[in-house]
């Protein structure tokens, strides 16, 4: 035998055995792929033939395991969302229009007086005017969080809407006995968003603030590098971390028994609506105070645009 046909040989052998270990790689492989996706193992594909190639097939297929896994994980926590908001949905419904329908019926069936009936009036008025800012509240939320919900980005002068929103809740805060240390700086600060969804996420996290404050406020407004930041801080004792972590969830409240008035879509839609403006809007509990803290930022493309020029 000459080298040459001994090397062709020793070759073709060469490839031969190296074909059939792919062969048996793939073969294993398809076993561990069918093992895992009848949830028999929780292993992951593993390659025991060196070959690039297949180790990168693996990988990749590895990874599309793991997207499924983490889109079946969200496909969950979205169901469970959805079932609790149509329970908290469902209670904070029924309960207004049990109370007026019950006094409807007394209207209608009890001898009364005419101051008597006038109070049923202003329940059932009231009661009906909570109804109402549910309902607009709850549609308010899925307009903001749909695809086709666009915002005006334009140049809006932060330091001043501040100023003309915080004087609207003067006469709030002075009905709790709550003075404000409020914050602003000197110079006019300027971010990129909408005019309209800002003062809706401020007057949102005012209402909070007005609605849970128990101690001192504090308000501060300023430019930190690229981003304009607002922080409200007030005490909030009967927090706990777990109540901080769900402050943004729809229709969460503090109240467990969601006997109060808001319709706990507040802090939510100031959260969707700080994600359409690529903003952020995060919470925090230290030593028994929450701060809430707003960031948008400050250009078009994060440049900095803290004066008017």
């Amino acid at each position: 035998m000459s080298i040459i046909t001994f090397i062709s040989v020793t070759t073709a052998a060469l490839l031969l055995a190296h074909l059939m270990g792919l062969r048996r790689e793939l073969r294993r492989m398809t076993e561990q792929l069918r093992q895992y996706n009848e949830r028999a193992t929780g292993k992951k594909l593993e390659v025991t033939l060196f070959d690039r190639r297949l180790e990168a097939l693996a990988g990749q297929i590895n990874r599309q395991s793991n997207l499924i896994v983490e889109a079946e994980a969200n496909r969950r926590r979205t169901e469970n969302e959805l079932r609790q908001a149509i329970a908290n949905i469902s209670h904070d419904i029924r309960t207004p229009l049990t109370s007026i329908l019950g006094y409807i019926q007394l209207l209608e069936v009890e001898p009364i007086t005419s101051e008597e009936k006038l109070e049923y009036l202003e329940i059932v008025k009231n009661r009906t005017k909570r109804l109402q800012a549910l309902l607009n509240d709850f549609f308010e939320l899925s307009l903001i969080e749909s695809s086709d919900y666009q915002l005006k980005t334009e140049r809006i002068a932060m330091t001043v809407l501040l100023s003309d929103t915080l004087v609207g809740f003067y006469d709030q805060f002075n009905e709790r006995g709550i003075t404000p240390d409020i914050r602003l700086p000197g110079e006019a600060v300027a971010v990129y968003a909408d005019e309209s969804a800002v003062r809706r996420v401020v007057e949102n996290l005012l209402i909070n603030t007005v609605k849970h404050a128990s101690g001192p406020v504090t308000i501060c407004f300023g430019q930190q590098g690229t981003l304009a930041e607002l922080s409200i801080v007030n005490e909030a004792k009967e927090l706990s971390a777990s109540d901080v972590r769900l402050l943004f969830d729809r229709f969460y409240t503090v109240d467990r028994t969601r006997s109060g008035q808001g319709s706990g879509l507040g802090l939510s839609i100031a959260k969707s609506l700080m994600n359409k403006m690529n903003g952020t809007l995060t919470a925090e509990l230290h030593g028994g105070n929450l701060t809430m803290v707003c960031r948008w930022p400050l250009g078009p493309q994060g440049e900095p645009h803290s004066h008017y020029r």
